[in-house]
């Protein structure tokens, strides 16, 4: 075992689980054992929870000012760790080191946000009548939960950690039990930076944890990614106790790409899109729907693809199970009609023979109702399917269920601006493969790629993690009174 047991953080120190259950963290990339992680009990809930309605008090009655200077200094050591924390995602989590290096650089981005946040939460302030004024302020929610997945070991974190905590709120955090080594060091970090013990817990788990946080009285709010079929689970559970919840699921993103498509920039973005941390993110490019004759794009997707290489420019995808349900439903397509153009099964990395690998793969005459059109991968496959106009495409990516992103290539603008307005999605590219918005615009999908309201970045994110008060005054009784006040 690389590393000693994980333990839980909790009042700013690591902790050991109460519970003795624990399961192996395997690294996707050799098969190394690299710890051990804990399945934690509801009594390290509750320790962790203590700790965070002990901190709230001080913390949330900290000047936002004087909360950000903390985000300042945990930016510059995320700079300066920048190194140290890429080689541990990509050792636990079996994404490239290119990869993981852009993970870092995006939590970076998020915690620059959050130091702007004192400029965006002034609240405002009016006399509504003489000698009457009213003003509202954004206020903490409390104690909140965050529940973050595997694909991401930094940045889905911190999603939420700058924005609710700057915000004046304390958390406790579950990461995935299959990479928890990364956000362990991402408290120390944060404690290294001067936040206050008890602000920022962690407790990790698996399936007990999550029910175990969304039924605590003491959590007032709980945000959750992950597969859409949990999140809908998380939403109605937390719900029903009570808790403001937004629950990211799952994807099934749509390209659409048009005859005048610039060819060798539409290939090359679309691989990519795909094959991005081995597909392993609810943004990456599933189905491409090619309208009319783009016979010559699809041969380049398959060129592009051929460039890429597993355990060079392709990460590892998580786990043996992760490679085994990737590979099924490439074989079922193909049992079904479907054509492979480029085929990753059966992939092994010379010196990497226990990694867990699946090579680009290209499926070209999918049917809609395959379901490797339908159903998230989350591998690096693409499905090609094949309409003769746009309005057939549009069809068929609304017809899907979830709502995370879709793109049209063209070099038309009408075009463009015709597929934009009508694809069901609340994240849209032109020309562009992971159309995720950068900071301070928001990150959040539509229909069953989200469950709650709001956004879970940028400026929506505010509305989560605060509650508005409104306070009305009056202290002189000789302006007199009329119907306002």
């Amino acid at each position: 075992m690389k590393y000693p047991l994980i333990q839980n953080f909790v009042n700013g120190q690591p902790v050991p689980s109460a519970s003795a259950r624990t399961l192996d963290v395997i690294s996707p990339i050799d098969g190394t054992l690299l710890s051990k992680v804990p399945l934690s009990s509801k009594a390290d809930l509750d320790q962790a929870v203590a700790a965070a309605q002990k901190a709230l008090p001080g913390w949330s009655r900290t000047p936002i000012k004087e909360r950000v200077q903390i985000f300042f200094r945990y930016k510059n050591l995320l700079e300066k760790n920048l190194k140290e924390l890429s080689l541990l995602i990509q050792e636990e989590n079996g994404k490239t080191y290119g990869e993981a290096v852009a993970e870092i650089e995006k939590s970076i981005e998020l915690t620059e946000f959050a130091t702007s946040l004192p400029q965006l939460v002034t609240g405002e302030v009016l006399e509504v009548s003489s000698g009457v004024e009213c003003r509202t302020e954004y206020v903490p929610v409390g104690v909140v939960a965050s529940i973050v997945p595997f694909n991401f070991p930094a940045m889905v974190p911190n999603w939420t950690i700058p924005n609710a905590l700057a915000l004046g709120n304390c958390m406790i955090i579950k990461p995935s039990e299959k990479v928890p080594l990364t956000l362990g060091r991402i408290a120390s970090l944060l404690k290294e930076a001067g936040l206050p013990d008890g602000v920022f817990n962690i407790v990790n788990g698996d399936r007990v944890m999550v029910e175990a946080i969304c039924d605590h009285p003491g959590i007032d709010a709980v945000s959750f990614v992950g597969s859409t079929k949990v999140a809908k689970l998380v939403y109605q559970r937390s719900t029903q106790h009570l808790k403001r919840c937004l629950a990211l699921g799952g994807a099934k993103n749509h390209l659409i790409v048009l005859p005048d498509a610039m060819p060798v920039m539409t290939a090359q973005n679309v691989t990519a899109s795909m094959s991005g941390c081995a597909g392993q993110r609810c943004m990456a490019a599933s189905a491409m729907v090619a309208v009319g004759s783009v016979d010559h794009i699809i041969e380049k997707v398959c060129e592009e693809a051929r460039k890429i290489v597993p355990g060079q420019n392709l990460g590892a995808v998580i786990s043996r199970e992760a490679k085994e349900r990737i590979e099924r439903y490439i074989t079922e397509a193909e049992q079904q009609g479907a054509r492979i153009l480029v085929d990753g099964r059966n992939t092994s990395v010379t010196g990497k023979e226990n990694g867990t690998y699946v090579g680009p793969t290209v499926i070209d005459y999918v049917k809609p109702d395959m379901a490797v059109a339908r159903e998230e991968i989350f591998g690096p496959v693409i499905s090609i399917i094949r309409t003769k106009t746009v309005d057939e495409a549009l069809a068929i990516e609304n017809a899907n269920p979830y709502g995370n992103a879709a793109s049209v290539y063209t070099q038309s603008g009408g075009i463009a601006r015709y597929v934009t307005d009508r694809a069901s999605a609340g994240m849209v590219g032109v020309n562009v493969g992971v159309p995720v918005p950068r900071e301070p615009f928001s990150f959040g999908g539509w229909n069953e790629s989200r469950f709650g309201v709001g956004d879970i970045t940028g400026k929506s994110s505010i509305g989560f993690w605060t509650k508005l008060k409104k306070t009305t005054t009056k202290w002189n009784p000789e302006s007199g009174i009329n119907w306002m006040s």
